[in-house]
């Protein structure tokens, strides 16, 4: 699996508060991120069907 780099704008005050349950969570800020968006993409597929990926397509 290749990992891609993803750059994102967030407010000082938010990314602060993403360090802090980040820490509490034994984690880092990416790791934290990470385990957002699996959730998420989890719950998505779950309502709404397994997300086919097109390896052609793929970035």
């Amino acid at each position: 699996m290749a990992i891609k780099n993803l750059s994102i704008r967030i407010d000082s005050d938010m990314l602060h508060k993403l360090h802090v349950v980040s820490d509490y969570e034994g984690r880092s800020a990416n790791s934290q991120i990470n385990i957002l968006i699996r959730d998420c993409v989890k719950t998505f597929e779950k309502e709404h069907g397994e997300i086919e990926i097109n390896k052609n397509k793929r970035n």
